[in-house]
């Protein structure tokens, strides 16, 4: 199990950012440009642990360097099936992350959460 599932199975944000390379890229389900940095990609997933409700790894694949991870999570009403797509550096930080949620719904239900929560995440971002 890597560092970042057990981050963010505990809901723990300081983990969570403690498992991301300082050059992490994040690149987002339902934008199209990679966010590129630690500090935007901690504030985007302490967004993502505001908008998730009942959020549950429910699989593991990988190896040593890449690791899917398989998830399912609600926004209010709307079911999430998902993947984070981790590739690891050579110190084992996460140097990518890739999301990918499924069905068009959840991807609307997320793109409509995120964006209230983006200038809040703007805001961390630029105070971390």
């Amino acid at each position: 199990m890597t560092g970042f599932r057990q981050a963010v199975e505990a809901r723990d944000v300081a983990a969570i950012e403690a498992t991301l390379a300082p050059d992490v890229v994040f690149r987002s389900p339902v934008a199209f440009r990679p966010y590129p940095g630690k500090a935007i990609t901690a504030a985007i997933l302490r967004g993502v642990l505001r908008v998730f409700e009942d959020f549950r790894y429910v699989r593991e694949i990988g190896g040593d360097r890449d690791h899917a991870l398989v998830f399912q999570a609600r926004i209010g009403e709307v079911e999430v099936e998902g993947c984070d797509f981790l590739r690891l550096d050579e110190d084992g930080l996460v140097s990518e992350l890739t999301v990918m949620v499924r069905p068009l719904s959840a991807a609307h239900a997320l793109s409509e959460a995120m964006a209230a929560q983006f200038p809040q995440i703007q805001r961390e971002a630029t105070e971390a």
